[in-house]
């Protein structure tokens, strides 16, 4: 008895249809929406952090690659003595 009532039930299962058309599902927005706040009364705390973090950056130090140099009265002597 129960298998047959398994079959019958398998046998005259559909799958459910669903209404999903496009011209059904139209959503319709109001053009504007208004609120009205003159009845509320609201109650408020400022409250400041306790504490505060500051934290500065320091610059990166890197090993200089180029010598920079700050006199070349060397050089022109030597260029000086080259020409005469």
């Amino acid at each position: 008895m129960r298998k047959t009532i398994l079959i019958a039930a398998l046998l005259f299962a559909q799958p459910a249809k669903a209404n999903d058309k496009e011209e059904d599902r139209k959503v319709v927005y109001k053009q504007r929406t208004e609120i009205d706040f003159e009845g509320l009364n609201v109650e408020a705390i400022l409250l400041k952090p306790t504490g505060s973090l500051v934290i500065e950056r320091k610059q990166a130090s890197f090993n200089p690659l180029i010598n920079l140099r700050k006199d070349f009265n060397d050089q022109i002597e030597q260029s000086v003595q080259e020409i005469k």
